[in-house]
C-alpha cells in the first residue's frame, strides 16, 4: 500500500519529486525529515540524467516503495 493518497498518479520524475518531498513531511521529528528531504533531493541530481523511459519508470516504482517502507518503519517505532 503506498503511503500517500496520490502515488498511482506518479508518472514523471518531478511528479516523483514532490511525492516523496510530501511523504517527507509525514515523518515523526524534524531531523527525520530534514535527513530524507536531503536524501530525496540528492537522488533527484544524480538521477537528472537519465533519459531511458522504462529506466525511469523503474526508478519511480522504487521510489515509492521505499518511501512506503521508511514511513512504516518510523509509524512502528513512534
Amino acid at each position: 500500500m503506498p503511503p500517500l493518497p496520490g502515488a498511482e498518479l506518479v508518472h514523471n520524475p518531478l511528479q516523483l519529486y514532490r511525492y516523496l518531498l510530501r511523504c517527507c513531511k509525514l515523518l515523526p521529528t524534524e531531523s527525520l525529515q530534514h535527513y530524507y528531504r536531503h536524501s530525496v533531493k540528492q537522488s533527484f541530481r544524480v538521477h537528472a540524467d537519465e533519459d531511458d523511459p522504462e529506466r525511469i519508470q523503474q526508478i519511480i516504482k522504487r521510489a515509492i516503495e521505499d518511501a512506503d517502507w521508511v514511513l512504516n518503519k518510523y509509524k512502528k517505532e513512534s
